[in-house]
């Protein structure tokens, strides 16, 4: 009988040894009440959240030009804190206007009425279910946040997407929006191929189940926000805020002038765009440089 039991543990303990790599790794649950964001991650054993450490230094007073697209989202923000209904966002347009900064304004704004922050790569978008179904208990208001979220031709995940949205049975729960950023307006390419096979109807021009497929995924968005390129004046009033919200922290005394305006014109065409990001960049580039000077 010993000998039996021997080799049955030696023929378990080989089993568990060939399983246990194939195991999800556990997690501790995070604490939602001292953590404000939080990261999906995912490995080929499955996904899981992991809190973030954030810097809540941005406010919405810092986003210089974009008032009425800060309005919006920030009212939206407010009726989805406060329990009442709200919608999933779509901010789109050019790169480096303040989508991104915009999302993380508004964590710094509300994470104290309740709000938290769930970043989720567009590459896990799959997981989408599962992330939503995990908060679906959750007395918190989460904001799932996707940056840069675009997809291209043949790729699928935009579906599940499209079904967490709206338009199935089980979609995202009371508690849980969707905030995403994109350079595109519709989020899945339109080739013009997908025009090939538009249809007159009784005198009416009708697009393709294609085309209706991929815009439909952007109108399961209640909300389309829209950036567009700086102006000249813009980018330069952004450039001043920022050089004289930086000035100010570290106690450095600075004047706008002709000259300074013209140095940030040249940083904006040197770099060939001209947008909150570049202005930014600038004004830590301009304040580095005359701290060190006021050092040596």
């Amino acid at each position: 009988m010993d000998v039996e039991l021997k080799a049955f543990l030696r023929r378990a303990e080989a089993l568990l040894t060939r399983v246990e790599p194939l195991l999800p790794i556990p997690h501790e649950p995070i604490d939602w009440g001292g953590t404000i964001a939080a990261r999906w991650q995912r490995d080929a054993r499955g996904g899981w959240l992991a809190p973030l450490r954030v810097n809540l230094d941005l406010s919405l007073d810092d986003l210089i030009g974009i008032d009425r697209q800060r309005d919006l989202l920030a009212a939206n923000t407010r009726q989805f804190v406060s329990g009442m209904p709200a919608n999933h966002v779509l901010l789109w347009g050019a790169r480096g206007t303040g989508k991104s900064s915009l999302i993380r304004a508004l964590l710094a704004e509300y994470a104290a009425a309740g709000l938290r922050l769930i970043e989720i790569e567009r590459d896990h978008l799959a997981d989408l279910p599962r992330l939503v179904e995990a908060l679906a208990g959750e007395r918190r208001a989460f904001v799932v946040f996707c940056d840069d979220l675009s997809f291209e031709a043949g790729e699928g995940d935009y579906r599940v997407l499209k079904s967490v949205l709206d338009g199935s049975l089980e979609r995202a729960p009371e508690n849980v929006l969707l905030y995403a950023t994109s350079n595109r307006r519709h989020l899945v390419p339109e080739r013009q191929s997908d025009n090939e096979h538009w249809q007159m109807v009784d005198g009416e021009l009708h697009p393709n189940e294609a085309v209706e497929d991929k815009i439909a995924l952007s109108d399961r968005f209640g909300l389309w926000l829209s950036f567009y390129p700086f102006s000249q004046e813009h980018y330069l009033s952004v450039v001043r805020h920022w050089i004289g919200s930086l000035a100010d922290r570290a106690g450095l005394d600075w004047v706008w002038s002709e000259a300074l305006e013209r140095d940030a014109i040249r940083w904006a065409t040197g770099r060939g765009n001209r947008n909150g990001r570049c202005a930014y960049q600038y004004a830590r580039q301009w304040v580095g440089q005359r701290l060190l000077e006021r050092r040596d």
